[in-house]
């Protein structure tokens, strides 16, 4: 065997290819173990796949798999397989040549068996398709070693490069079958020594290529305490350092197991290694899809909200898509929309075309078609959990339901998929109820769904808006999540039935003669009613008499396409400047504090009571919708005098 070393430069403008994968085309230089591992998985496939047909390739009962050995005091760092390795001129074609890939032209062959008729049965899924991914390495080696000998042929090779342009074969003896990777890695990085640790390496394994379908093992050293013979401890002697090979990969992508192999502690085990939640999921969906578009998904609805749900920075899906067992991104926002943040799996497809990283998709089209069929699937089942089983959906509702709304908000309930799955609490009842079982209750004179939003239940339970549609028998919704107030403007009817506040704008609940009595005292005591305004302008849109109170004195209604007290007070708190808005005082023309001021007002327009009495009313307005006082103070002084006045103490 000649032992001759022959240099060679690259083909193609090499330095500048090296440059970009060296420095830009990945984000995360763990990246290039992950490449290296699928390139081992490739070979393995090959190898497997040309067994087929010569079995010779492949003795049996040879175990196939993945070994990664580490030395920190070298700082190498070794990559194994016993796949189908490469010859000298696939060694110049693959790694000589920047993008050209053997498996690229590995999968055009079968393409070609195909197109001609020709047998291509067994035909192995492939990731590596640009020839890009072995150069990765250079981001974190200053020299990089391939030993290889191919499947079927006696003569083994060397290549060596250092990523500068050249690169240098030659031929090699007593090589196993297959190619070993040996990265040294920069001496002038310290980053890199974490490379080499082997929880570092673990937690690259599982994080990328947990599901590659070959074992990935790691000789690793683990301490004992020494024993004596009979296996009781030995007091004050060393413990004793053992070697032994552990498998770092699960090799279990459950999702690509058919269903009907899989128990109930099967997903909820894979749940919990997907997801570190201790405890058991509400819903699996499993299925896979077929046709001109092929993908597997396994999702999860969990039981309880994390708190990492409401955090901004965690706004966007939670699936992790892998193509064939590879992980490519690991929350792929565009499978899921935000607002179905809190479903938790995988998805794996092998029909998708990546870029040359991996780390992004080039054909969007085909993930928005898989992300609508999530999305589809993901409500369908919440439907069906919302039918047949109310209970456990009302615990899921109660800590999800306010993440679930924000579809709402973003414009995505055209169809009304989402509202038909909202729960509300309402004046009906203690229970949950949805806007379908709210409109069944109503009554045959109501024209209009109703609703509230504050900070509390109890709150707006005892809002003063409410007085008159109790008396009709109208059922109102209460609404305290905060995104509420967000959707109300988007959630204007429901199933042909329009959505009101009732805290915005006029309401219509009387009959003819009571709102014709009305406006007649609204005009015989116009003067009253612009004195009260005057007092509160800078507060005060207008003062008129109600149509919508039955026991209190007053109420602060907010314009129709107002901001709400609420989101005026959210914006605010967020650091936004949200101009001080005007609203309109309603009052109970027949409550006695409101006769009690006409009778004021008619023996001496200019009393200064009609102002204090104002005040007064306007800051039991704010107190019953839970909004702060603007001046406690001021507010308490003026109650305290009229106490006094009232029991005489003057």
């Amino acid at each position: 065997m000649s032992t001759q070393t022959e240099t060679h430069r690259f083909e193609a403008e090499v330095q500048q290819v090296l440059n970009l994968v060296i420095h830009s085309l990945y984000t995360n230089r763990e990246i290039f173990l992950r490449e290296l591992l699928s390139n081992a998985s490739d070979a393995l496939d090959r190898l497997r796949f040309a067994s087929l047909t010569s079995p010779e390739l492949l003795p049996e009962g040879e175990a196939l798999g993945i070994a990664l050995e580490p030395n920190e005091e070298t700082r190498e760092l070794c990559i194994a397989d016993n796949g189908i390795g490469m010859s000298r001129d696939e060694l110049v074609a693959n790694l000589g040549t920047i993008a050209n890939s053997g498996t690229r032209r590995f999968l055009a062959e079968l393409a070609e068996q195909k197109k001609h008729g020709e047998g291509a049965e067994g035909a192995p899924d492939l990731i590596g398709q640009f020839g890009v991914g072995f150069y990765s390495c250079f981001m974190v080696a200053e020299s990089v070693t391939v030993e290889t000998r191919k499947a079927g042929e006696e003569e083994g090779w060397r290549w060596t490069s250092k990523g500068d342009g050249e690169y240098a074969i030659e031929a090699a003896a007593d090589l196993p079958r297959g190619t070993v990777i040996t990265l040294a890695l920069r001496k002038d990085d310290e980053e890199l020594d974490g490379l080499l640790k082997e929880w570092r390496i673990r937690e690259i394994v599982r994080k990328y290529s947990d599901f590659v379908e070959y074992p990935i093992q790691m000789e690793v050293e683990r301490s004992e305490p020494a024993r004596d013979e009979k296996g009781e401890l030995i007091e004050g002697a060393d413990p004793v350092v053992e070697r032994a090979t552990e498998t770092l990969n699960s090799q279990k992508p459950l999702w690509a197991r058919p269903k009907s192999e899989i128990e109930g502690k099967d997903y909820d085990e894979f749940y919990k290694h997907l997801t570190h939640d201790w405890k058991e999921p509400l819903e699996v969906i499993h299925f896979k899809a077929e046709g001109t578009l092929e993908y597997t998904a396994l999702l999860y609805l969990p039981t309880e909200r994390s708190m990492e749900l409401l955090d901004p920075a965690h706004h966007k899906s939670r699936v992790s898509l892998y193509v064939r067992r590879v992980l490519i991104q690991k929350e792929c926002e565009e499978l899921l929309p935000s607002w179905l943040r809190f479903v938790r799996g995988v998805v794996e497809s092998a029909d998708l075309p990546l870029n040359v990283s991996r780390e992004t998709l080039q054909d969007n089209p085909k993930i928005k078609q898989i992300g609508k069929r999530l999305v589809r699937k993901v409500l369908e089942t919440m439907q069906s959990l919302l039918g047949s089983d109310r209970e456990r959906y009302e615990t899921f509702w109660g800590g999800l339901g306010l993440i679930l709304k924000e579809g709402i908000y973003h414009g995505e309930d055209e169809d009304q998929r989402i509202s038909e799955l909202c729960l509300f609490r309402s004046t009906h009842g203690e229970g949950w109820t949805t806007l379908k079982e709210y409109i069944e209750r109503m009554p045959e004179d109501q024209e209009a769904i109703y609703t509230i939003a504050g900070p509390a239940l109890k709150t707006l339970e005892g809002s003063p808006h409410l007085e008159s549609l109790r008396a009709k028998g109208f059922e109102v919704l209460l609404l305290t999540d905060s995104v509420d107030e967000w959707i109300l403007p988007r959630l204007t009817e429901f199933d042909g039935k329009p959505v009101r506040s009732v805290d915005k704008g006029a309401i219509d609940l009387e009959d003819e003669d009571q709102k014709k009595e009305r406006e007649e005292k609204q005009q015989e005591h116009k003067e009253l009613l612009d004195a009260m305004q005057e007092t509160l302008s800078e507060r005060l849109e207008g003062v008129r008499f109600s149509g919508r109170l039955e026991e209190s004195a007053a109420v602060l209604v907010t314009g129709e396409n107002a901001l709400s007290p609420q989101l005026e007070r959210m914006l605010r708190g967020s650091g936004q400047e949200v101009p001080k808005q005007k609203r309109v005082l309603e009052l109970n023309a027949e409550h006695p504090i409101v006769r009690g001021l006409k009778k004021l007002y008619d023996v001496d327009p200019k009393t200064p009571r009609i102002a204090e009495v104002t005040e007064i009313l306007y800051g039991q307005a704010l107190l019953g919708e839970g909004s702060e006082l603007e001046d406690p103070g001021r507010f308490a002084k003026l109650v305290t005098e009229l106490l006094v006045d009232s029991v005489g103490g003057k």
